[in-house]
């Protein structure tokens, strides 16, 4: 039984996240129900991380077990030609053949996100559901310094939803960069580990925009984290500035 690895963009506003509901529309349910319409099969798609709500992707990988061995560039166009019948706002950036072993989630060795933030007095329009609107400036400076007393491997009870269904709130981050975006006023908070917790990144995001608000400082951060207390954590940050970059694979 042939697998494959499908890598994967969406825009997120209006599905209830990558994991399928029964009651409402999922990235998940979404691409499983296209396939089926390419080659009539049942199948289940198993993706690298479970985005929420809201979450977009630039760079989300899943795989799946196909009964018929297709070419590669097949699949992707088919399924996205599917896709695009069903008005879904979701596309199959590649697809190729995977070894047997190759797991999207238990194969990846890093996880790459960035949050986007828009600093202007004016709502948002064209990034409304694709970034969180700050409407006074942030300190990007005091937000990066701020960042880097969470780097390493920590307790990360303080930055996890208390849903979290992980078994240990300890992870290794590996990087935490608060820089200014491309366009004016824009900043982005680019995140990379293994493995990240549930809402720990939009936790990250909200309390973070605390520093830049000038309301905390590095070290009520540092404090926080040491708290190991859900109540120690600033608002959590919006789903939809948060974006799902990048999976890194041994074989990549």
């Amino acid at each position: 039984m042939p697998r494959y690895r499908l890598d994967i963009e969406y825009d997120g506003a209006g599905y209830a996240g990558w994991q399928r509901q029964d009651d409402h529309p999922s990235i998940q349910q979404a691409i499983e129900t296209a396939i089926s319409g390419f080659c009539g099969e049942t199948v289940g798609v198993r993706g690298a991380g479970r985005t929420d709500a809201g979450v977009h992707a630039l760079g989300q990988v899943a795989h799946v077990d196909l009964e018929q061995v297709w070419p590669a560039d097949t699949v992707r166009d088919a399924v996205n030609a599917h896709l695009q019948m069903a008005k879904e706002r979701i596309v199959i950036l590649d697809a190729r053949l995977a070894p047997d072993d190759f797991d999207a989630r238990f194969s990846a060795v890093m996880r790459h996100y960035v949050y986007r933030i828009v600093c202007r007095r004016a709502p948002l329009v064209i990034d409304r559901n694709r970034a969180l609107w700050s409407p006074r400036p942030l300190d990007v400076a005091a937000m990066h310094a701020a960042a880097q007393t969470l780097i390493g491997r920590h307790d990360f009870t303080t930055f996890r939803s208390a849903q979290c269904q992980a078994k240990s709130p300890v992870r290794s981050l590996d990087k935490l960069d608060v820089i200014a975006g491309t366009e004016p006023g824009t900043i982005e908070i680019h995140a990379s580990a293994r493995s990240f917790l549930h809402n720990q990144i939009r936790s990250f995001a909200g309390t973070l925009r605390l520093v830049g608000e000038g309301k905390w400082t590095a070290g009520d951060v540092e404090a926080a984290l040491a708290a190991r207390s859900r109540k120690a954590c600033g608002p959590v940050a919006a789903p939809e500035g948060l974006y799902f970059r990048k999976v890194e694979y041994p074989t990549d």
